[in-house]
């Protein structure tokens, strides 16, 4: 291994610890063609990562028309997504959790959802001790990805240099924000991901399952 271990390894939480983006695009999907608007995954692919305003602002240009947010917002928690809550972690991201805390590796989270989300389905998922700091978009002040703050967050709670930090990422905001910390960063593209890119990073994999802690190791500068 080249430089000794990372400082810590934050993850971003949707798409990347479990799939809540697959019952949120089809949520919104069923919401917008209720007033005649198409939505597809490769469209819903720019949406992804952003913040809650980004996000509507990416909505709307995938769209390509404007719409009412509020009747939009009430459309969507009008939809069943009561399913999103039977599903598991992606694969690998316990065996790579294991071997983290197995070398003494701190780890956090850097998402632009709420801390309730992230912390309810993290519990629900047998996860949040895993977690040594969620940085939510509740602890900067809202700001969402690709702003930085969240990941600068991470790292200080954490007590880590971003220099000797990995961030694992599945949305081009995310890397964005990522490498503006100055973090190494590695994606993993979802099926709706997929359809972005997501060069920027320094490394891609398939799955979670692809990485261990030598790859993350190596692939710090020296």
């Amino acid at each position: 291994m080249s430089g000794g271990l990372p400082d810590a390894v934050i993850f971003d939480f949707d798409g990347t610890i479990f799939d809540s983006e697959t019952p949120i695009y089809q949520a919104y999907a069923a919401a917008l063609a209720e007033i005649g608007l198409e939505l597809t995954i490769p469209a819903w692919a720019t949406v992804v990562g952003h913040g809650e305003d980004g996000s509507h602002r990416a909505m709307v240009a995938a769209v390509g028309v404007e719409f009412d947010r509020e009747d939009l917002e009430a459309r969507y928690a009008r939809q069943d997504r009561s399913w999103r809550d039977t599903l598991p972690a992606l694969p690998g991201v316990e065996p790579l959790l294991d071997e983290l805390a197995a070398a003494g590796v701190a780890t956090g989270i850097a998402s632009s959802s709420p801390e309730t989300w992230v912390h309810t389905h993290l519990v629900r998922l047998q996860l949040r001790d895993r977690f040594a700091v969620i940085a939510s978009r509740d602890q900067v002040e809202g700001r969402g990805k690709p702003d930085p703050a969240s990941y600068r967050f991470a790292t200080r709670e954490l007590g880590a240099d971003p220099a000797r930090t990995i961030a694992i990422e599945d949305s081009n905001p995310g890397v964005t924000a990522a490498l503006a910390a100055g973090l190494t960063v590695i994606a993993i593209p979802s099926e709706i991901t997929r359809h972005t890119d997501l060069s920027a990073a320094h490394h891609t994999v398939d799955s979670m399952a692809d990485l261990d802690l030598e790859t993350l190791t190596n692939l710090l500068p020296e």
